[in-house]
């Protein structure tokens, strides 16, 4: 009964979310982001209450360091979505049903790797040596990517390259379609593509989270709750901290040290309840094992500290002012002929806001972070062109901070 109530809830939230939110085509507002990022984020903390009101600390811990995990393991999702977004050159108002299709694709993904890790953790205890292993294995790669600065993540995977191949499509989006009629014949949209490829990364990520949670807990229903929570209002999240994605530069960092310490504690729990007869002859190892008050005083400590590092860092706050500057150029650039006034003005006071930030990143932060510095200069230039250009084929006067 309470694990129907619950997929009903989640299920009446999504199913709000998409007829209130994302049916219509548009671009959220900072406020109503804020808001709703704020009102899942609050759903989430006072579900946690609810094993607290029976007594039961254990639970709550366990709940809510699960929460605080996936959590910021789908705040690093955001990053690869992004990635993946970019490489589509998805509309800015269609983003929306991307990222819920992602975000409910992702819940029944992690539903059906939390059936089957739940089944074999009850039947094979080995199992959480294997679980530990994928974890530390997956910390070094994540802290290899870091180092490296490497995204790997790429729209171009195999499924997409496939779907390519065998099915029509066509280069031009019609709206949020995925099929469309070109050329008198029915062809996939690069919506649907999109899905593809954010469907396909998020099974990935499941490999990589549900070991973490069962790492803190082996509670189905609480896995369950603190998956699916940690991903509800990940859309609003996701326009939220679109320009703050790419200052927390540090992130994989942490991420790889929490994956890392749950990867541990697991192998530690994996020699406690030992059964594989190559291993102390089948015995249980007498070893220290990590409790979930610990666990969660790690990893609160471990994310307040790399997204500190990573605010107050100079390279952070370069990488910022560039970024932004890069997409706030082609959003302008991207403007269509009827675009308001309005728009435009907004467009570029914000593009000319972080241009007089530009000075101050050192020459070294320039170098590191811009990619290709003349095509850079040139899109701003675009950019600042074609505003003089409407000011003048408007009448306006053109001011000094408005070119």
């Amino acid at each position: 009964m309470t694990w129907a109530i619950t997929i009903a809830a989640i299920v009446a939230l999504l199913a709000f979310d998409f007829i209130f939110h994302v049916r219509k085509a548009h671009i959220p507002t900072l406020r109503e982001a804020a808001v709703w990022s704020a009102i899942y984020v609050g759903i989430a903390l006072l579900f946690g209450l609810v094993f607290l009101a029976y007594g039961d600390t254990q639970h709550t811990a366990e709940y809510y360091a699960g929460y605080v995990t996936e959590k910021a393991l789908s705040v690093d999702n955001l990053f690869v979505f992004l990635i993946i977004i970019g490489a589509f050159k998805v509309p800015r108002e269609d983003q929306q049903k991307v990222l819920l299709f992602g975000i409910v694709f992702a819940l029944i993904a992690r539903t059906a790797f939390i059936l089957v890790g739940a089944a074999a953790i009850n039947r094979f205890a080995w199992v959480f040596y294997l679980f530990g292993l994928i974890l530390i294995w997956t910390a070094g790669k994540t802290l290899k990517g870091a180092v490296s600065d490497d995204e790997e993540e790429s729209a171009d995977n195999i499924v997409v390259r496939l779907a390519s191949r065998v099915l029509h499509t066509t280069d031009k989006y019609d709206g949020d379609k995925l099929f469309t009629i070109e050329n008198g014949r029915r062809v996939m949209t690069p919506m649907l593509l999109v899905m593809v490829a954010i469907g396909g990364t998020d099974i990935l990520f499941a490999l990589d989270s549900i070991p973490a949670i069962f790492g803190l807990t082996t509670e189905p229903y609480i896995v369950f709750t603190a998956t699916a929570f940690s991903l509800m209002g990940l859309r609003q999240l996701y326009f939220l901290i679109d320009g703050l994605l790419d200052r927390l530069i540090y992130l994989s960092y942490g991420l790889s040290a929490i994956l890392a310490f749950i990867g541990v504690k697991l192998i530690l729990h994996a020699l406690h309840e030992n059964n594989l007869p190559f291993i102390n002859d089948g015995d249980p190892v007498p070893v220290v094992e990590v409790g979930i008050g610990l666990s969660l005083t790690v990893i609160i400590t471990i994310l307040v500290i790399t997204v500190t590092a990573s605010l107050l860092s100079p390279r952070g706050r370069a990488l910022s002012v560039i970024k932004n500057t890069e997409k706030l150029a082609a959003a302008y650039i991207a403007l269509p002929e009827g675009a308001s006034d309005a728009e435009r003005k907004k467009i570029n006071s914000r593009l000319a806001k972080q241009m007089k930030q530009m000075p101050r990143i050192s020459e070294k932060h320039r170098n590191e972070l811009i990619e290709n510095e003349a095509r850079f200069r040139e899109q701003v230039r675009r950019a600042h062109g074609q505003h003089r250009d409407y000011l003048t084929s408007s009448g306006q006067e053109v001011l000094d901070d408005e070119s």
